[in-house]
C-alpha cells in the first residue's frame, strides 16, 4: 500500500509519515553510474542500520530502504551531503510504502528496462590511491598500466550501453580473477563494483610492436622496450584511454623536428606531457589555479606561459615543440600507463594526437598500423578495446576562471545543465572543430571534440558519434538543429535525416551558446567574433553584434565589410585579407602601398587587380578574424598561415606591455537602410532582424595604424593599440544599445588579451560581461547554441501561432 504521493526532494519539504518502520523508495537521476554511488549507498545504509537494496537502471539509481523515520530522513540528507566526489544528483523522487521486512542491504543486478536517462561519466584521471599502488613494489598491481577504482579510470571511452555494468563495456571479455572478484564484491573496498577492475592476472596487457605489427615484447617487457626506444630518439605510438598518442623525447630537436616532418605539421604547437608538477614549474609560470587544473580529475592540456629562457635550454624543451610561441600546452599523465612511462623516463615527451593532420585520432590497432605506420617507429599497444575516440581536452585560466578550449577527455559527455527543460533534440554543430549535442530535459550533452568535417575520417567519426550517443540516450530527437550554411557536411547530414530540421545562423548559435552556459535571461548584447560564418545576406560574417530579447534577435551592428580576394585562400594567406582591407579603404591606390608590394610578386598582383576590379571570387566579409589577419600582414608579422589562427595568435604574442599604448580611432556610423537581404533568407522575419542598424568603420583605425608603421612605432605598441581599439568598439555598441549584459563569444575570444581587456573595460563602464568557461568559445560550442536557439525559436513560433 502506497502511503504517500511522490514528493519534492528538497529538505524543507520532505515529511515522513508517522510509523515505527517505513519503506522508502528513491528514484535518483544524475551522474551516478561509474562513480561508486551504489557502494556509497550500501555503506551509508549499513552505517544507519537500514535494510533494502540499490540498483542501476536506465534512469540512474533506484533505492529501497526501510527503517525508522528519523534514520530514513537522515539517509536522504546524507545522500546529498556525502555523495561521491564525481557524482551529481539532478533529481530525486521519493515515495513511501509499508515495510517488506528486508533482512539486509544488497546491491542488485542492474535493470536495463525503460527509457534511458542515466548520465555517463567522463574518463577520470588516475587517483592518488591507484597511483600509489602502481609505484609500490609490494602491491600486486605494482607497475600495472590498467589499474583503476571507483574514483578513477575509463568510463565514456569503454561504455557500450546503459546501465553502466561491466557486461556493457569493452571490459566484458576480461573475466575477473578471484582476488579482483573479492574486491569487486567487498563493500569495504574502494573497488566495490568498479566495473573496469583488473590486475596483471586477469586484465588487459601491453604489447610492443614494430611497424609491421610484429610483437617484440609483452607485459612489463613491452614497457621496458618502449622506454629504450624513447631514450634512442624514436617516435612511439602509444595507445591510451581514448586513442593513440604519437610520443617522442620533447628535449630533442632532432626527434621533435622529425616528428613534425613525418606528421606534416609545420609549426602548430605540440602538446607536452611532463613527469611532474615540479618539472612543469621549471618550464612555465604557474598560478595556484593553473596547478589545480593540471592536477584535476579532468587532467587537460593547460596553456601556460613559458618561462623566460626555457626556449634556449636543450635540457628543458626543444625549440621545435612550440616554435615562436610564448605559451606551452602542458599536461600531466592521466592514466597509469602514462604515469609509468613518465616515472621511468623522468623527462618530458611530446604527446600529440595519433593521426595525420586534420584526421581523427586512431583507436583501433589495425587502423593505427595503417595510418601511423609512416610516422611511428614502434607501437605500444594493449588489448582493451576503445569504444569511442577521445582527444585530450585543452583549457586555460582566464580572469581567474578555467576556460575549456577543446572539450573532450575528462569533460565529455558531462551535461551542461540549463535553467529550463528543452525539447529532445540533436544539434550537429558546424564544419570546423565539430562537436554534436543531445538535449534531454534541462541537460544538454555535448560530445567530445570531433574535428573538421572536411576530412572523410572525421565525418565518419561524426556519424558514429551521433549513432553512439543516440543509442546511449535511447533518444529520438523531435528536431535536428544545424548551421544555416547549406554546404556544411553537418547541415547536409541534418537535411538527409527524417527528423525536422531547424537551421540557426552561425553567430546567433555562438551567442546562444554563451547565453545558455551562463544561464542568462534577455536582454543580452551578444558579441560574436570569429573567422567566418554564413551570413543571411550572402556575405561572410564574423564581426557581429546581436541584441537578444525575449521575443526577437536583432543584428544591431557589424564591422565595415571588405573583400577577400580568393575567398577561402584568404584564410591561409593573411596578405589577401590585408589587400582586401586596403582596397576597400584606398581603392586602386592600395597596390602601390609598400606593405602590399612586399607581400606579393608582380604576377600575383596583376591577377589580384583583375579579381578585385571585376569582383571575381572576392566575397565581402565583416569578419573580425580576417581583420586580425589583415593587421598581422600589414605589420609584417605573417603573410601565410601554416595552421588556423596563426597570424592572429602571433599578433597577440607581439604585445609586451599592456600599459604602454593608447588606442586608434574607430567610428560607428549608420548602416545603409537599403541594404538587401534575400527574401528567401528571412523565413523567420518576425523573430530575427538581419539588417544592422550601424557599422563599425575601421577606416580611421587602419590609416592611423599605417601612420604608426611609417613612423617606426614598435610592433608591440601597434598590436596593443589594435586590441584596445577592438575593445572600445564593443563598448561603443554596448552604450548605443544600453544593454547591461554583454556576452563575448566566437573564436576571436580565445585571445586571452582581447577577452581580458574587454571584460575589464566593460566592467569599468558598468556593464556585466560574460564569457565561456565549460564550453569552448570556438565552433566546438556551436552545438549547444544551436539547441538553445532552436528551442527558443520553436517556442516563440508556437506562442505566436496560438
Amino acid at each position: 500500500m502506497n502511503l504517500s504521493k511522490t514528493i519534492d526532494p528538497s529538505p524543507s519539504q520532505r515529511t515522513l509519515p508517522i510509523s515505527e518502520n517505513q519503506r522508502m523508495r528513491l528514484s535518483i537521476r544524475g551522474m551516478l553510474q561509474g562513480v561508486g554511488f551504489r557502494p556509497f549507498v550500501y555503506q551509508l545504509a549499513h552505517r544507519l542500520g537500514l535494510k533494502g537494496w540499490a540498483l542501476n537502471n536506465s534512469q540512474g539509481v533506484l533505492i529501497e530502504v526501510e527503517g525508522n523515520p528519523e534514520r530514513l530522513q537522515k539517509f536522504v540528507c546524507l545522500l546529498e551531503i556525502e555523495k561521491p566526489l564525481h557524482s551529481s544528483i539532478q533529481g530525486m523522487e521519493i515515495s513511501y510504502f509499508d515495510p517488506q521486512g528486508y533482512e539486509g542491504f544488497q546491491i542488485k543486478e542492474s535493470d536495463p528496462e525503460g527509457e534511458s536517462s542515466a548520465l555517463i561519466l567522463p574518463d577520470i584521471a588516475t587517483c592518488r590511491d591507484c597511483l600509489q599502488e602502481i609505484k609500490d613494489p609490494s602491491n600486486r598491481r605494482y607497475g600495472y598500466p590498467f589499474t583503476n577504482c571507483t574514483q578513477c579510470g575509463p568510463r565514456f571511452s569503454i561504455v557500450e550501453s546503459l546501465p553502466y555494468d561491466r557486461s556493457r563495456t569493452s571490459m566484458k571479455d576480461f573475466e575477473m580473477c578471484g582476488c579482483c572478484r573479492e574486491e569487486y564484491e567487498n563493500p569495504e573496498d574502494r573497488r566495490f563494483h568498479a566495473q573496469p577492475n583488473a590486475c596483471p592476472d586477469c586484465g588487459p596487457r601491453l604489447e610492443f610492436w614494430n611497424r609491421g605489427g610484429e610483437c617484440l615484447a609483452d607485459r612489463q617487457y613491452a614497457l621496458e622496450a618502449a622506454i629504450k626506444a624513447f631514450n634512442e630518439g624514436a617516435v612511439v605510438a602509444v595507445k591510451g584511454l581514448g586513442g593513440y598518442h604519437l610520443m617522442t623525447d620533447a628535449r630533442s630537436d632532432r626527434a621533435v623536428s622529425r616528428l613534425r616532418e613525418l606528421k606534416n605539421r609545420e609549426e602548430k604547437p605540440f602538446a607536452i606531457m611532463s613527469p611532474s608538477l615540479e618539472h612543469i614549474r621549471t618550464l612555465a609560470e604557474t598560478s595556484s589555479l593553473e596547478e589545480r587544473l593540471l592536477c584535476s580529475p579532468e587532467a587537460p592540456i593547460v596553456l601556460l606561459r613559458r618561462k623566460a629562457g626555457s626556449v634556449e635550454s636543450a635540457e628543458k624543451i626543444s625549440q621545435w615543440a612550440a616554435p615562436s610561441n610564448p605559451w606551452l600546452g602542458i599536461m600531466l599523465p592521466s592514466c597509469p600507463l602514462h604515469h609509468l612511462l613518465m616515472i621511468e623516463l623522468g623527462y618530458p615527451v611530446v604527446a600529440t594526437s595519433g593521426n595525420l593532420s586534420e584526421e581523427t585520432i586512431c583507436i583501433r590497432d589495425e587502423e593505427a598500423l595503417d595510418r601511423l605506420g609512416g610516422i611511428a617507429d614502434f607501437f605500444l599497444v594493449h588489448n582493451r578495446p576503445i569504444v569511442r575516440h577521445m582527444d585530450d581536452s585543452i583549457a586555460r585560466v582566464i580572469l581567474d576562471r578555467e576556460q575549456v578550449l577543446r572539450r573532450a577527455r575528462g569533460y565529455a559527455p558531462g551535461p551542461i545543465t540549463l535553467k529550463e527543460p528543452l525539447p529532445s533534440a540533436l544539434a550537429v554543430g558546424g564544419q570546423l572543430k565539430n562537436s554534436v549535442a543531445f538535449s534531454r530535459g534541462s541537460a544538454v550533452f555535448v560530445s567530445q571534440h570531433l574535428g573538421d568535417l572536411e576530412n572523410a575520417q572525421t565525418f565518419s567519426a561524426f556519424e558514429k558519434t551521433i549513432a553512439s550517443m543516440s543509442a546511449l540516450q535511447q533518444a529520438q530527437p523531435e528536431f535536428i538543429a544545424c548551421d544555416h550554411h547549406p554546404d556544411y557536411s553537418s547541415t547536409r547530414f541534418a537535411n538527409r535525416s527524417e527528423a525536422p530540421t531547424v537551421s540557426i545562423q552561425h553567430h546567433v548559435a555562438h551567442v546562444f551558446s554563451c547565453l545558455a552556459e551562463n544561464e542568462l535571461e534577455p536582454p543580452v548584447l551578444g558579441v560574436a567574433w570569429d573567422g567566418s560564418g554564413f551570413g543571411m545576406d550572402g556575405t561572410v560574417w564574423g564581426g557581429e553584434f546581436f541584441s537578444v530579447n525575449s521575443d526577437k534577435v536583432r543584428r544591431v551592428s557589424c564591422f565595415r565589410p571588405f573583400p577577400l580576394p580568393g575567398g577561402e585562400s584568404a584564410v591561409r594567406e593573411p596578405r589577401r585579407s590585408a589587400l582586401g582591407l586596403l582596397y576597400e579603404l584606398l581603392g586602386k591606390d592600395c597596390f602601390s602601398r609598400p606593405e602590399i608590394v612586399k607581400a606579393f610578386s608582380d604576377d600575383e598582383l596583376q591577377i589580384l587587380k583583375t579579381m578585385l576590379a571585376g569582383n571575381i571570387n572576392c566575397p565581402m566579409t565583416s569578419s573580425c578574424g580576417r581583420l586580425f589577419d589583415a593587421i598581422a600582414s600589414l605589420t609584417g608579422i605573417r603573410q601565410r598561415n601554416t595552421f588556423e589562427g596563426q597570424a592572429a595568435m602571433e599578433l597577440e604574442f607581439s604585445i609586451s606591455d599592456l600599459e604602454s599604448a593608447g588606442e586608434y580611432p574607430i567610428n560607428i556610423v549608420l548602416a545603409d537602410v537599403h541594404e538587401s537581404i534575400d527574401a528567401s533568407e528571412t523565413q523567420n522575419s518576425s523573430l530575427y532582424e538581419w539588417r544592422p542598424l550601424y557599422r563599425l568603420d575601421w577606416g580611421p583605425m587602419v590609416l592611423s595604424l599605417l601612420a604608426d608603421l611609417e613612423e617606426n612605432v614598435s610592433l608591440g605598441v601597434v598590436a596593443l593599440k589594435f586590441h584596445k581599439t577592438l575593445v572600445s568598439a564593443i563598448c561603443l555598441v554596448a552604450h548605443r544599445q544600453k544593454i547591461e549584459q554583454v556576452v563575448l563569444t566566437g573564436g576571436c575570444f580565445q585571445n586571452k588579451t582581447l577577452t581580458e581587456l574587454a571584460v575589464q573595460k566593460l566592467r569599468r563602464e558598468e556593464f556585466r560581461a560574460f564569457w565561456h568557461q565549460r564550453v569552448p568559445p570556438n565552433d566546438g560550442g556551436l552545438a549547444l547554441g544551436q539547441i538553445a536557439a532552436a528551442s527558443w525559436q520553436m517556442k516563440e513560433e508556437s506562442v505566436r501561432c496560438v
